[in-house]
């Protein structure tokens, strides 16, 4: 958590709760900023006597589709009341002239985040009990129907895979880093070997990651899900092959746990077969699944590099993420040739 300095007018953030929920008999308001800076800029609050999670738009240009802090809104606010845990959403705000930019409430919920996928602080049990409860709450989100909830609107059904692979090469394509040649005959790879659609759609996070669960405070289980942003209706094979990159990526790769020893955490095959227990109508991610998932993460990885070349991005040690893109993309063609050693 960081007492960095808001990016907005504060005293009119506070005229506007004031306006919306009464008069705060506190007077002003303490904020504190959490989460590490990639994303949409996100504090904590309180204001009579209720805490609160205020999340927006960064300030500045951004590209379009980026930073959609009303489709956040939305899918919390379909999902909310459902099986799938997420928090209270509160209230949406689209008048950029309150704050700069767009931006939504929702409750507050306490809990611990672990970035750390070998979970040194928990004990054998727990982290296999941790990992179990991921599993489960991401089978959970998937067996929702979008039309159930009102998201049938959400995205584009079909050719989930097709459209992802175009979207993230033109991304690649798009750097103004210095070409990676494994990134791009990835990115040739996965345009000329994609799989045929299978006509299965579901609810996708899009970063479903143990650093995007918020945990329960002493119990090893998963009780809120964050971070929508990139969340649309796609293939429930991506969200799975994501969420299972810790097994194909190290410690010093974004917290993996490839050669690590970590009793209790569960195998891959474990962690897939916890998840299709709840849906099993989902088949088991191939390589092109898994390889896609690492690519994906690579291009995030190069517009980061990007924005830090470039003195834009929010985080100040964002530079330090360059090399992590040329190392997933050697992860994926691991997978590809079944050879997981390191580099």
């Amino acid at each position: 958590m960081s007492e960095t300095a808001p990016d907005f007018d504060l005293p009119a953030f506070e005229r506007y709760l004031d306006r919306v929920f009464g008069a705060n008999p506190s007077g002003s308001i303490e904020l504190q900023r959490i989460g590490g800076g990639q994303s949409n800029p996100t504090y904590i609050f309180a204001h009579g006597g209720r805490r609160m999670v205020l999340r927006k738009q960064p300030n500045g240009d951004i590209l379009r589709g980026a930073h959609a802090v009303d489709r956040e809104f939305r899918v919390l606010s379909a999902l909310y009341g459902t099986d799938v845990p997420v928090p209270e959403p509160i209230r949406f705000e689209a008048d950029p002239s309150v704050l700069g930019t767009p931006f939504y409430l929702m409750a507050f919920i306490e809990g611990r985040v672990f970035s750390d996928c070998r979970l040194p602080d928990l004990s054998p049990d727990e982290r296999r009990a941790l990992y179990v409860s991921m599993a489960e709450t991401l089978a959970r989100l998937h067996r929702i129907r979008p039309d159930d909830v009102g998201l049938e609107t959400y995205g584009k059904p079909g050719s989930y895979f097709a459209r992802q692979v175009h979207r993230w090469t033109t991304q690649l394509h798009a750097s103004v880093s210095a070409p990676d040649p494994v990134l791009h005959e990835l990115a040739g790879w996965l345009g000329d070997n994609l799989p045929d659609d299978d006509g299965l759609v579901s609810v996708a996070h899009g970063d479903f990651r143990l650093g995007n669960m918020l945990v329960h405070p002493t119990e090893p289980r998963v009780i809120a899900v964050l971070d929508w942003e990139l969340s649309t209706l796609g293939h429930p094979l991506a969200d799975l092959a994501f969420c299972c990159m810790p097994w194909h990526t190290s410690p010093d790769e974004y917290g993996g746990i490839l050669g690590a020893v970590s009793e209790g955490i569960p195998s891959e095959a474990e962690f897939v077969a916890a998840y299709r227990r709840l849906l099993a109508e989902v088949p088991e991610p191939e390589p092109f699944h898994l390889a896609f998932a690492l690519f994906r993460f690579a291009v995030i990885f190069v517009g980061i590099a990007d924005r830090a070349a470039a003195g834009t991005a929010a985080d100040p040690e964002a530079a330090r993420y360059a090399p992590l893109a040329h190392r997933f993309a050697c992860r994926a063609r691991e997978v590809l040739d079944g050879n997981a050693h390191a580099l």
